[in-house]
């Protein structure tokens, strides 16, 4: 039987914002979202910008507004057209919005009006792209606006450049991670899907890779270094997770749980399913944590049919629901046609986990 959301909410572009097909761009490319009060905050796979829509009287989100993140963070790459971030991951923690990018190089792909010898030199050729390097965070000011400095608040990034950071140097002498460091995200290489932040802990869900069916989590801890900068104070910890071979798309934390919105590490377009993994939070150790040891909560729509390779679930929000546990929002990358409305609008997922949850 298939899963029915609660509720399927609008997202309305702002429609002044381009062209037809600048709107697709921006629509089908949400990678990641984030609820604080009613401000709805998506990251996406392209360019360098930050989008916030405001939820209305019906349920549905609009006024929307577009941030660029290179006026308040210094980017490892400037020019007049910076390569993409590829925001991955978002969150609300200590007054900032956090954001990260893959952290992934990336393999090029075929194209239908390019010869065979053409397309076969495209998927030898690997690109790395600065601006995916990064792990910031920006404060709100009284408007709900990102801004540089708030108050006593500062926007900072991890420091790096355009060839990595120091989170992708310190996972390059690892044991598990450092072998895919420099293995394209698709081909299971290393790809950071998710973000969640509590306090000085920060982690982070791979996509890839996935060790023998084992999924990743990091455990970061994050300080305050020089004015815009944060440095790794260490990588407290890295946690195995069992997925049934899924990897990681996207964190959220409830109390001491941690949710993971898990789908395929290569390019297929489904299972999806979100976990929950009960008190992660007062976990003091490197964790592994077998199938039992999670409960698998709901099962995601994916793209099938008429609709394959479209649909994927990329951005989990937890929306709090009156003591009786979390509703979910998801979001789509690629979103199938039944999905859009008009040239400006989307229709995101909110499933009630209480209905949904199948490891009851």
């Amino acid at each position: 039987m298939p899963v029915m959301p609660w509720v399927r909410p609008i997202l309305h572009l702002d429609e002044s914002l381009g062209s037809k097909k600048d709107l697709a761009r921006i629509r089908d490319n949400f990678s990641a979202i984030v609820l604080r009060g009613d401000h709805l905050w998506l990251g996406g796979d392209e360019g360098t910008q930050i989008d916030r829509m405001t939820r209305g009287g019906d349920g549905n989100f609009g006024q929307h507004r577009r941030f660029d993140l290179g006026r308040l963070v210094e980017l490892p790459i400037v020019a007049s057209k910076p390569p993409e971030i590829d925001i991955e991951g978002l969150d609300f923690d200590g007054g900032y919005l956090w954001v990260i990018g893959s952290h992934s190089r990336k393999r090029k792909k075929t194209e239908d009006d390019k010869t065979p010898e053409e397309n076969r030199e495209r998927l030898a050729t690997i690109e790395s792209e600065g601006n995916r390097f990064m792990l910031a965070r920006v404060p709100l000011d009284a408007a709900s606006e990102p801004a540089s400095v708030s108050d006593s608040l500062r926007a900072a990034r991890l420091d790096g450049d355009d060839k990595g950071d120091v989170l992708t140097r310190a996972l390059s002498v690892d044991p598990h991670v450092g072998p895919f460091c420099q293995i394209p995200s698709k081909d299971n290489g290393l790809d950071v899907e998710g973000l969640a932040v509590r306090g000085d802990r920060a982690f982070l869900g791979l996509r890839g890779p996935v060790l023998r069916g084992w999924a990743l989590v990091l455990e970061l801890e994050l300080q305050d270094s020089t004015p815009g900068t944060l440095v790794l104070a260490k990588l407290l910890r890295k946690h195995f997770l069992q997925l049934e071979g899924l990897g990681v798309r996207e964190l959220a934390i409830h109390g001491k749980d941690l949710y993971i919105l898990a789908g395929p590490t290569m390019e297929l377009d489904g299972p999806v399913f979100v976990y929950q993994w009960p008190g992660a939070l007062d976990n003091a150790t490197e964790a592994l944590m077998p199938r039992r040891a999670l409960r698998k909560v709901l099962a995601v729509p994916y793209g099938s049919g008429n609709d394959a390779g479209r649909d994927h679930g990329e951005g989990i929000a937890l929306i709090e629901n009156q003591g009786l546990g979390p509703k979910v929002m998801i979001c789509y990358d690629s979103p199938a046609e039944a999905r859009l409305v008009g040239d400006g609008g989307v229709r995101a997922d909110v499933f009630d986990l209480a209905e949904n949850d199948i490891d009851l």
